[in-house]
């Protein structure tokens, strides 16, 4: 045991947020602090780090165990650069690896009995380096770097100029560089893209130390974790496993708690039912019979019945009417800002109740996509065609469709007036806005809760067809979990962008990836997508002799027990229009270069007969200049012919 709470006890004025809290942390736990929001688990960290006083209880901290700590509001005011920042995790590695090499120096021209006190230095030192992995800090910081989604390119920008998700990512990866003995992480994933949270997952998964996580991102607890605590109402219960494990277990621990809640008080009525029929009788020795039982079952220490959660909430969606069995069909969509093109030539179809997810790296377009299909932008080529008696409703995650100056209950009010106020109270409730809470200011809300109010008024809609951009971005997880099961159940059509693994896991019935400016389509949820990944992108897009003859089966597809061994004849279809689509595209950019070419061609012979121009002969200083442009297009052309010649090939 490396770290133990020990009764841990904290309240605000009247507010009790933590109450006898217990658990301990051994050397290689890897824990996960889960709770609503508000629950206390920040809180509790800052208790563990000594940021902030416990009202009563204790913290042990074995001795010498060193503690790195990332809050969701750190610090990332540096003056350095990226590389620099990340160096400074490794300065006493840096400082010993000089101090080596000084020795070394030192050893020249000295006399055995000097030699012999430097070679002891040295060689303590040596070894202190070797076993601090001296040797590969380098790499290590390459990597962290990498990993965190920085190129080579960003080793010398100034932290300063960063975005704040970007300095927050500069934070974690000199953290991770500084090797504590338990890594303590607030909501590490919020800056993070697909791809640099997996790295994260990899890294603290094999991490030789303690990991201490609170987080949203049950995809990511589920990677990483060995052991879950729970904060519910106050008070800490421990899972030994992972978020899966803590998920199925936690609803097994509440309905035995019910079951036993229910027989005792069961058995409580019985027994109250037998001494009031002892003192009906009104008999000296029933009454004492009757007396001995109250005295027993006031003894009785009753058990607490396991309250609601928000979890066991349930809100049932349903389309008021049926679209026809194509709802979207897309051809050569294409948008660009400036040179900067996110996307050409994109397709897709979409049928009637696919839950299709729209996934993809930062900055790759989808939101943009969604924007467009939502007709909230427009687009620079192709068509966008919705299907017959296809009803759209669109989920903003910026909430523009909120008056912030209403009050919740007005605002639903004033969205749907044909709904009275029972009913409009019950939808909210659903949503988790109960009692007073209808009644605030729509400005006075977090983003989680305005996030929470549009959900409600989209699902409220005539739609048939829902576009939700980003719908669990700052939901907690009980919230995510009433999404979830309402989106699974519904028989409408979804197609959403998320980041969130574990929502598009359980909800998904199609993954549809944006990659190298290409969609690809994965049919399973986000486990099959793991799994299938670069076999299926290869594969949909005509590259199948790039694969070994045994990669070609994409095994079963999770969630639906189907087999994807072979693409079905819609899929080849598609793939055929997008290698049609791919042909076109590289004769468009054939016939751009040989465009090129030939006005540079014209200009250079332009060049040619301004030089050899006698008119010009005496004027020097016009003959360097031409021979200078005529230079430079000859570089051009060089470079041009060889981008001609790589496409043709």
């Amino acid at each position: 045991m490396i770290l133990a709470c020990q009764n841990i006890s904290k309240s605000y004025l009247d507010q009790v947020v933590l109450k006898n809290i217990n658990f301990h942390i051994e050397k290689n736990d890897k824990c996960a602090i889960v709770g609503i929001n508000g629950a206390g688990k920040t809180t509790l960290l800052r208790i563990i780090l000594g940021k902030e006083e416990a009202d009563s209880g204790n913290v042990v901290i074995s001795r010498d165990i060193r503690l790195g700590y990332l809050s969701q509001n750190q610090d990332t005011e540096l003056d350095n650069t990226i590389y620099s920042a990340m160096q400074e995790a490794k300065k006493y590695l840096i400082e010993m690896e000089e101090r080596i090499r000084q020795l070394e120096k030192e050893m020249e021209g000295k006399d055995s009995k000097e030699l012999e006190s430097i070679l002891e230095t040295y060689n303590r030192l040596q070894t202190k380096f070797d076993r601090e992995n001296g040797y590969a800090y380098e790499s290590e910081i390459n990597g962290v770097i990498a990993g965190l989604g920085f190129t080579k390119d960003d080793y010398d920008r100034p932290v300063a100029s960063l975005s704040g998700g970007q300095k927050m990512r500069v934070a974690l990866g000199r953290l991770l560089l500084s090797h504590p003995d338990i890594i303590i992480l607030d909501e590490p994933t919020n800056h993070l893209d697909m791809t640099s949270i997996q790295w994260l997952e990899g890294y603290l998964s094999s991490y030789p130390g303690a990991v201490i996580v609170v987080s949203h991102d049950r995809y990511f607890i589920d990677k990483i974790t060995n052991k879950i605590i729970e904060i519910d109402q106050g008070q800490s219960e421990i899972y030994n496993g992972s978020y899966s494990y803590y998920s199925q277990e936690k609803a097994k621990r509440r309905q035995a708690r019910l079951n036993a809640y229910i027989k005792q008080q069961s058995e409580i009525k019985h027994e109250e039912a037998v001494i009031t029929k002892l003192k009906q009788f009104n008999r000296e020795k029933s009454i004492k019979r009757a007396e001995s039982r109250e005295k027993k079952l006031e003894k009785i220490e009753e058990l607490e019945k396991p309250q609601e959660t928000k979890s066991e909430m349930r809100l049932k969606l349903e389309p008021v009417s049926e679209s026809g069995e194509d709802v979207l069909f897309v051809e050569n969509l294409a948008k660009a800002y400036g040179t900067n093109i996110l996307f050409e030539d994109l397709n897709m179809d979409i049928k009637r109740g696919e839950h299709v997810a729209l996934i993809g790296g930062n900055g790759t377009g989808k939101t943009t996509i969604l924007k467009i299909l939502a007709r909230k932008l427009s687009k620079d080529g192709g068509r966008v065609n919705y299907g017959a008696k296809v009803r759209m409703g669109y989920f903003d995650q910026e909430h523009h469709d909120l008056d912030v100056n209403k009050s919740i209950f007005d605002e639903m009010a004033d969205s749907f007036p044909e709904m009275n106020n029972t009913r409009i109270r019950n939808v909210l409730a659903a949503f988790l806005f109960t009692g007073d809470d209808v009644f605030k200011t729509i400005g006075d809300l977090s983003g989680g809760e305005r996030g929470r109010l549009s959900l409600a008024k989209i699902m409220l809609s005539p739609a048939n067809f829902l576009i939700l951009d980003e719908p669990t971005n700052h939901l907690d997880i009980p919230s995510k979990e009433i999404l979830e099961d309402a989106l699974k159940n519904y028989t409408g059509t979804v197609l959403y962008v998320s980041h969130d693994r574990y929502f598009i896991n359980r909800t998904a019935s199609r993954i549809i990836e944006l990659r190298d400016h290409v969609l690809t389509n994965y049919i399973g949820n986000y486990d099959f997508y793991e799994e299938n990944k670069d076999r299926m992108f290869w594969l949909q897009h005509g590259q199948v002799q790039n694969l070994k003859d045994g990669d070609l089966s994409c095994g079963e597809t999770q969630g639906q027990g189907a087999e994807s061994t072979a693409l079905s004849g819609r899929q080849e279809y598609e793939n055929k229009k997008k290698l049609e689509a791919e042909k076109r595209k590289k004769e468009n950019a054939i016939k751009r270069v040989e465009n090129q070419i030939e006005e540079l061609e014209n200009e250079g012979a332009d060049l040619d007969r301004q030089l050899n121009d006698p008119a010009n002969g005496t004027n020097a200083g016009l003959l360097i200049e031409l021979a200078k442009k005529k230079e430079e297009i000859d570089q051009k052309l060089e470079e041009l012919m060889e981008e001609w010649e790589n496409l043709q090939q």
